[in-house]
């Protein structure tokens, strides 16, 4: 996973993404894919007035269903702005409401002791109908030697 971001006149970005070395196989590629499903489902939820802990709920219950209860242990998200954690947060402790105009990520990952890791993470500013994605770098798996 790498896991980055910039500082530009005082405020921050952040984003993340998997890559495989080598031939990452059936699991870690049904992993892959459901992380970036999940995702999605995330991005298509936030908009302004959005309840986050509702939106954290929509994800997790998919990675959950899954199988992987016991391998997703954060938030979907948190605020980015002159810090790099900010609200609001989008978890299952979050009493936020989204406003329009707010920088969130969301970030769903799956994390299997021992055997791989996937996170997908993406910046995004909220808006009254959606998101406006920040995050230019594409989510395809990239397979490195």
């Amino acid at each position: 996973m790498f896991d980055w971001g910039a500082l530009s006149g005082g405020y921050c970005s952040d984003c993340t993404r998997t890559v495989a070395v080598g031939e990452p196989g059936s699991e870690a590629r049904e992993v892959y894919e459901l992380v970036l499903g999940a995702q999605q489902v995330g991005l298509d939820e936030v908009r302004a007035g959005g309840n986050a802990k509702a939106i954290d709920k929509a994800v997790r219950d998919i990675i959950y269903g899954a199988g992987h209860e016991g391998h997703y242990g954060h938030g979907l998200g948190h605020g980015v702005g002159l810090e790099i954690h900010e609200a609001p947060t989008l978890s299952v402790r979050s009493d936020d409401t989204l406003q329009a105009g707010t920088v969130v990520t969301v970030e769903p990952g799956v994390y299997i002791p021992g055997k791989l890791g996937v996170r997908i993470e993406d910046l995004v500013v909220v808006t009254d109908d959606g998101v406006r994605i920040l995050t230019s770098i594409p989510k395809a798996l990239r397979i490195v030697d």
